[in-house]
């Protein structure tokens, strides 16, 4: 019997940025879960005309959002986020939910204090405005191309742009770029969390949205703890990693590594270093 898998997106995405996964992993017979972010649950054309229905969305709602439906599966699922969704992925796995956990050049945690320029560039549009917490941001393609898709050409980015972009709760922007100077933050997770599901955290050394420095930080921080945590890094893939040419060969390894550590105890597995 297949382990199920949860596919969590992130920012300025919608679960349509996972339909190429979702296709090759139903092909080899897992059920796959591709719930979209509360009040996102539209396509990305209404989402478009009409983003005021994420405006003030915070990641405590999203979170607890996917704990419900995750606590809803009859078995524990495989849990893969890409981006922000990455982030949503390891504060589920910190509530101890999954069976083990994928994060795709997930958003930094709290504690992660190195914020490369690259990441601050894409994050400004909302940082530059204190009022935009309670708005939705937008992303020009200029700036989508940069940040997600630098490394396809201009006709591929374009259309990548036009199938997948929405804007973003800046809400969340807020809560996850100012995390380390808010004790309370919901970015939070326990780095000695022994009990943790087994973790593979993937970066890209092209990324320019989250660089592979913040990938192999968070890998660093949550492998302080007697659980299975990996670190996996891509040459020459940008942050829409999960939808750029050659993402088949980054799900494949997304999936096999989480196949065999499913149910996977503490110090059970060799860690790689990371």
């Amino acid at each position: 019997m297949t382990t199920p898998i949860v596919l969590i997106h992130g920012l300025w995405l919608t679960p349509r940025s996972w339909e190429g996964w979702k296709a090759r992993f139903e092909q080899l017979g897992h059920e796959v879960l591709t719930p979209a972010w509360p009040r996102m649950e539209g396509e990305v054309e209404a989402l478009r005309r009409d983003p005021s229905v994420m405006n003030g969305l915070g990641l405590a709602e999203v979170v607890d959002h996917y704990e419900r439906i995750i606590r809803s599966l009859d078995t524990a699922p495989i849990i893969m986020g890409h981006s922000t969704g990455g982030l949503l992925m390891e504060l589920l796995l910190d509530r101890g939910l999954g069976a083990a956990g994928v994060g795709v050049s997930p958003a930094p945690i709290k504690g992660v204090l190195r914020l490369p320029p690259a990441l601050l560039r894409t994050v400004f549009p909302a940082l530059r405005n204190p009022a935009n917490r309670k708005r939705t941001i937008p992303l020009t393609p200029k700036q989508f191309h940069r940040g997600f898709t630098n490394t396809m050409n201009d006709t591929d980015a374009e259309a990548a742009y036009a199938r997948y972009y929405v804007p973003a709760p800046g809400r969340v922007v807020f809560e996850a770029a100012l995390a380390n100077l808010n004790p309370h933050a919901v970015t939070k997770v326990d780095f000695h969390k022994d009990d943790r599901p087994p973790l593979l955290v993937m970066g890209n050394d092209q990324d320019q949205t989250i660089p592979a420095s913040v990938s192999k930080a968070a890998a660093k921080l949550l492998g302080r703890s007697k659980a299975v945590v990996e670190y996996k890094e891509f040459a020459g893939r940008p942050h829409f990693t999960v939808g750029a040419p050659g993402w088949e060969a980054v799900a494949d390894y997304a999936l096999d590594w989480a196949s065999s550590h499913v149910g996977a105890p503490a110090e059970s597995v060799e860690r790689a270093r990371v």
